[in-house]
């Protein structure tokens, strides 16, 4: 019960905390309140909020991906390429682009899971390779000419609510159904838990890394479709530091970088904090490097928390 209290008292100081973020930018960055700057910020947390999904179900077993950025850049690309070069329909290319990056999720979790290659070292690999294909289908130049009806997935609205926004929020609806309501997820925690545990209580601990990896990697490869149907372009530099964000916003919204706890109701609001701090950032002009370093600081914060609310509740 301890537990439980001590995770409802941070979501609390989380939502606190937001509000205090969305004060102080509406008092300090002239037009943050207006509902078109508010609907842009919905828009562009939607995108991380997707890949922030699959990032979780990394974290909750103990790993890390640091590939979902380039996962963005080549599902994008690479649907950016078919649709464009090759002429095939939207659809299908959107769909190869989303396999795509299940495809090298599920590599990743091969790594990870069948030659025990340290989840840090095998996604640091593939971040840096995956970028590098990105720059190769595209050779260094974005991809235009896209048609008009591709941008309603990114650029839409059902009513005043943006169709990315809708998406984000199904795929938190569904993630949390999953984490919560089935096996998998218990295994998830189980194994994030304590892995040796889990192996002794049966469990198969390679299925579990390459599902969680695989779902990962589909996920970001979503994320770039949607990107890519936002812009309308298709640039080798797209998700690139998606991977900063995504882990401060799901450590932020309280799930233990050590695994095996927390829940996707607090990493929504770890997204909006992001988001709403960039935007905030933006429209005060703050240099880029100053961004950059209070991204550094907060994503510090969120793990120096982590780590000591752990040593506590020990």
């Amino acid at each position: 019960m301890k537990s439980k209290n001590s995770i409802d008292m941070k979501e609390f100081a989380l939502f606190f905390f937001f509000l205090l973020l969305c004060v102080f930018f509406s008092i300090f960055a002239s037009g943050f309140l207006r509902p078109t700057n508010l609907l842009n910020v919905a828009r562009q947390v939607s995108i991380i909020g997707i890949v922030s999904v699959g990032m979780t179900i990394v974290i909750l077993t103990g790993g890390i991906d640091l590939s979902v950025g380039a996962i963005v850049g080549v599902a994008a690309t690479g649907a950016a390429f078919l649709m464009i070069n090759l002429k095939l329909p939207i659809a299908l290319s959107a769909v190869i682009g989303i396999l795509l990056g299940g495809a090298i999720g599920l590599l990743n979790g091969i790594m990870v899971a069948k030659f025990n290659i340290p989840p840090l070292i095998t996604t640091l690999a593939t971040m840096t390779s995956f970028r590098g294909v990105s720059y190769i289908i595209t050779k260094g130049i974005p991809i235009y000419g896209f048609d008009d009806s591709f941008a309603i997935l990114g650029q839409g609205y059902v009513g005043p609510i943006p169709i990315p926004v809708i998406i984000m929020l199904a795929v938190f609806l569904l993630g949390s159904l999953m984490l919560g309501r089935t096996r998998f997820g218990r295994h998830v925690y189980g194994l994030g838990g304590n892995e040796e545990a889990a192996r002794l209580a049966g469990l198969d601990i390679g299925k579990i890394k390459l599902m969680v990896f695989a779902i990962s990697g589909l996920l970001a490869g979503f994320a770039g479709i949607v990107l890519l149907s936002r812009l309308m372009t298709g640039a080798p530099t797209l998700g690139t530091g998606f991977e900063m964000d995504v882990i401060t916003a799901v450590v932020l919204g309280g799930v233990s970088i050590a695994g095996g706890e927390g829940k996707l109701r607090g990493v929504i609001i770890g997204v909006l904090i992001m988001g709403v701090l960039s935007n905030g950032m933006i429209i005060m002009s703050l240099d880029e490097n100053y961004q950059w370093l209070v991204r550094g600081f907060v994503l510090a914060l969120a793990v120096g928390f982590d780590r000591n609310s752990k040593r506590t509740r020990n």
